[in-house]
């Protein structure tokens, strides 16, 4: 059980990142104004520490590297019962992420883990 995943659109949209700017990762800060959104660096550009949870990483067809996703941990204690969905939707996103130049902007869908998703995860 992945505790992250992604819409068809926004893998087309990391096929395209990553043709750009190779490895590419995502950091979710939970943050006001753009740190609410999921942000795209190049791998590796955003740097994480022990104040940060890895969610997991995402294969995307066409894109050799996984894609770690990070979420500050004091985020990740409100969105722990979740499973996360990244999507990408039109509008104006921050300008540290890749997409800005794009006209789109990454975010993120959630949803209720059950009872039988939560004992799986550790």
């Amino acid at each position: 059980m992945s505790r992250v995943d992604l819409t068809e659109a926004a893998a087309d949209l990391l096929r395209q990142l990553a043709g750009q700017h190779g490895p590419l990762m995502f950091h979710q800060s939970g943050g006001c104004c753009d740190g609410s959104a999921p942000m795209c660096y190049p791998a590796g550009e955003f740097r994480t520490g022990q104040s940060d949870v890895h969610l997991g990483d995402l294969s995307v067809a066409g894109v050799p590297a996984p894609i770690a996703v990070w979420m500050s941990a004091s985020q990740f204690e409100y969105w722990k019962h979740t499973h996360l969905t990244i999507d990408v939707v039109k509008g104006r996103g921050s300008g540290f992420s890749l997409e800005a130049p794009e006209g789109v902007r990454f975010l993120i869908r959630s949803r209720l883990l059950t009872d039988q998703e939560l004992a799986t995860m550790d």
